[in-house]
């Protein structure tokens, strides 16, 4: 994994992502707790290498709403409704999510 999509991979954990991507996906799946996207965005870990480029594109645009580079360094600022779709799908397709629907 190249080593920006790791850091990104870093960011998605960190507890003002996870809350905020819970926060805002809670209207749209019901029942959803802060351990379930905690552990969808850390299962996008061990996924990523086998995702086509096209994948991985779209999964950065949902995850990503703006990346600020500097001298500095780089800030990324993170689309926690784009996480929440991220989490959705990673939720759907857990095999006792499938079973129960």
């Amino acid at each position: 994994m190249p080593h920006s999509c790791g850091r990104l991979h870093n960011r998605g954990r960190s507890w003002k992502v996870i809350i905020g991507t819970w926060r805002s996906a809670r209207p749209e799946i019901d029942g959803l707790t802060e351990a379930e996207v905690r552990d969808a965005l850390e299962g996008l870990d061990p996924l990523w290498d086998e995702l086509f480029s096209a994948e991985q594109a779209r999964i950065v645009h949902l995850l990503v709403e703006r990346v600020d580079v500097g001298t500095d360094g780089i800030a990324i600022r993170p689309r926690t409704a784009g996480l929440a779709r991220v989490v959705a799908d990673l939720r759907a397709t857990r095999p006792e999510t499938r079973e129960a629907a």
